[in-house]
């Protein structure tokens, strides 16, 4: 069980992207189903081609927030205005850049060049209201011959006051680290926190299905400044049963909606 300190999040959130093949052709029933499974919030990863309008007065019908949403560093580079009006109608707080291209993951040089375009980025949401973060997957924690990862570069050439993290808990440990290091070193830098588990076998499960010590990690990450725990899984086979059993496994934790 989680101790019951208030700076442990109660609210529950779900990454859109684990029922993103549900959503396109359903987005108010789906959403309504996370509702009465109990998720407060979710993280958008697009909005299928509707109008943010349309999704918004969806939300706010439902009682859901949306505090996140994923978009891509080259979307945010493009056209940055037209995703800070979206942020503006549908309640962002945060906007998540969940990956790197690949030639910016290539080398040290890659990831500094990565994080001067964060900085940028961050400066220019912040003045808008809207916190910038950043999403990892497994390449980040890769060392390259100097031993420092990528991101370490990212970590420490950061503005931590213009950009945050969003921890995936299973990427990390599936790149054979302990998340709570990570936590543990940069305190205030994760408000965001990615819940998956990992079976024996390596592959990504349901919250609570796998060897992920989740507890241990967000407890950590709470007294480090969590806002927003976030379930997702990237190819569940049941999507909607996946997001049920995963709030299930965290609800035994002692985390419930308000």
């Amino acid at each position: 069980m989680l101790s019951a300190a208030a700076s442990v999040p109660r609210r529950l959130g779900v990454q859109l992207y684990t029922v993103r093949h549900l959503l396109a052709a359903d987005i108010r029933g789906v959403l309504g189903t996370l509702r009465r499974i109990g998720y407060d919030e979710v993280e958008f990863a697009g909005l299928h081609g509707r109008d943010p309008h349309e999704v918004r007065a969806i939300l706010d019908d439902l009682g859901l927030t949306a505090p996140a949403a994923h978009v891509g560093l080259d979307a945010l580079q493009t056209d940055l205005g037209a995703h800070l009006d979206v942020a503006d109608i549908l309640g962002h707080r945060f906007l998540v850049v969940p990956g790197l291209p690949e030639a910016l993951r290539a080398s040290p040089d890659g990831y500094r060049r990565a994080a001067a375009a964060l900085n940028a980025l961050g400066e220019r949401t912040s003045a808008a209201g809207i916190r910038l973060a950043y999403h990892n997957h497994a390449d980040e924690f890769t060392p390259f011959e100097d031993g420092r990862s990528g991101y370490d570069v990212l970590l420490d050439e950061t503005d931590p006051a213009l950009v945050s993290m969003e921890l995936d808990v299973f990427w990390a440990v599936h790149a054979g680290h302990d998340p709570v290091d990570w936590l543990s070193r940069f305190p205030g830098r994760f408000p965001l926190l990615h819940v998956k588990d990992r079976a024996a076998s390596g592959a990504m499960t349901d919250v609570g299905a796998g060897e992920i010590d989740v507890a241990r990690i967000i407890e950590c990450a709470a007294q480090g400044g969590l806002e927003h725990i976030v379930v997702e899984h990237d190819e569940p086979t049941d999507a909607l049963a996946s997001v049920r059993d995963s709030y299930a496994a965290l609800a035994r934790l002692g985390l419930r909606h308000s």
